[in-house]
């Protein structure tokens, strides 16, 4: 018997087992222990009642949500945003504010494609679930037995790079990537490039595996060889093939160049060798590959929003069965209480999902399983806010769900989010 056959018949004999005594959740073996929460936290693994405790989104609710936009568009200076919410039996909010073109004028639109940076990982983590279910890969295979000249590569597990635990340096947070794609940003950047970056540094290794979180784009990139190993196919057709056409999300794409389709806005960085605010929006996205080169929009992201939370396609197929959906959502300490991470997913205050950040662009998509809410955030910029430099995607979604769900209030904080774009500092 072969070791995928072997692999795939241990697998299901968990399936029936965990069929018979229920879907359990597997207990945190970390080292750092889970900080005590203020009340228990909404779990995607159970559906109350629709919608429970979330507002009307009617004309008076309407109105609170715009002015709360507004007033955090005039402070961070974000060109522009698209914001969409949605609850059962609560309807629904969408709206554009700003411009999409500074130099233009031209008002941002709800129907915009947008870069989602880091919201691919969601998309690689979810394909690699996908491999796991067939039997193609075990999560606690280590990147070694499929990805040669890994540091501890014999030690690092795919639950470990998919839980950002693996202790390897990010590729993006070396002085010498951070000069070659600010030189150069229309170039193209294969994967191994990218990991050549992080394992040539004189610390590839920042951290013992498994020791505590570490958010590293290095591991979304050693994922999407494996899924490409594993699955015969590249990544963008893998995730093409059966992520994207299963959910009917036909506005998202995994494009291998800087193609950009219409209408987009024009993105807004400063992350240039000269710090100067700069039009981002033709640069290659390659060097995000598997870690955040995606596009897509408002309404797929909807779709998506639940789907990732819940692991069900719309027509109610399963993307990823119980068991690994339950491995996916149990999130451990990021070191910041509110703030867990899980395999390719974050729960911060109870919403569930993933942001995005890379030159010129930032996006936001959550989800809140008690009420079913679904939110949405789209800018056309990623410019730091303020003094403790915060992601702009961050204090929208803090604005909208302070008025939406005050006991539920995503603040994910800056520091979780270290090294998700490129930085000059290694």
């Amino acid at each position: 018997m072969s070791r995928a056959e072997r692999r795939h018949r241990r697998y299901r004999k968990a399936c029936v087992g965990l069929a018979t005594a229920g879907l359990l959740a597997l207990p945190a073996t970390g080292a750092l222990a889970r900080p005590p929460q203020p009340a228990p936290r909404p779990t995607a693994s159970a559906e109350p009642s629709p919608a429970a405790g979330f507002p009307t989104l009617d004309d008076a609710t309407a109105a609170k949500l715009d002015r709360a936009v507004q007033d955090v568009l005039r402070k961070t200076g974000v060109p522009g945003v698209v914001v969409g919410i949605s609850a059962p039996g609560k309807g629904t909010y969408t709206r554009a504010f700003g411009v999409a073109d500074k130099a233009t004028k031209q008002p941002m639109a709800t129907d915009v494609y947008s870069r989602i940076g880091s919201e691919t990982k969601t998309f690689t983590v979810t394909a690699l679930l996908q491999l796991a279910q067939q039997g193609k890969v075990d999560l606690d295979d280590s990147i070694g037995t499929y990805v040669k000249g890994v540091p501890n590569g014999d030690k690092v597990t795919l639950r470990e790079l998919a839980g950002m635990r693996s202790g390897l340096l990010s590729y993006t947070a070396t002085e010498t990537f951070y000069k070659a794609l600010t030189t150069d940003p229309t170039r193209h950047f294969t994967p191994r490039e990218l990991l050549d970056y992080a394992f040539k540094a004189p610390k590839p290794e920042i951290l013992a595996p498994n020791t505590r979180f570490n958010y590293s784009n290095t591991n979304l990139i050693l994922l999407g060889l494996v899924v490409e190993k594993q699955s015969g196919l590249p990544l963008p057709a893998y995730i093409r093939d059966h992520i994207l056409r299963p959910a009917g999300m036909n506005r998202t794409s995994f494009p291998d160049d800087a193609s950009f389709p219409t209408p987009h806005a024009q993105g807004y960085t400063r992350q240039t060798a000269s710090a100067r605010t700069q039009n981002a929006t033709d640069w290659n996205p390659s060097w995000g590959w598997a870690a955040g080169a995606m596009i897509s929009d408002l309404h797929d992201l909807r779709i998506w929003a639940k789907t990732l939370a819940t692991g069900v396609f719309p027509d109610g197929t399963r993307m990823v069965v119980p068991d690994l959906q339950k491995q996916r959502l149990d999130t451990r300490p990021t070191g910041i209480p509110g703030a867990d991470y899980g395999l390719g997913i974050f729960d911060v205050q109870g919403w569930i999902g993933h942001n995005g950040s890379l030159p010129g662009y930032e996006s936001l998509t959550v989800y809140l399983p008690g009420q079913q809410a679904t939110l949405v955030v789209l800018l056309n910029t990623d410019i730091p806010y303020g003094p403790r430099q915060e992601e702009p995607s961050t204090v929208f979604g803090q604005a909208l769900t302070g008025i939406l769900t005050p006991d539920h209030v995503y603040n994910l904080p800056a520091a979780v989010q270290k090294d998700m774009t490129p930085s000059p500092t290694g």
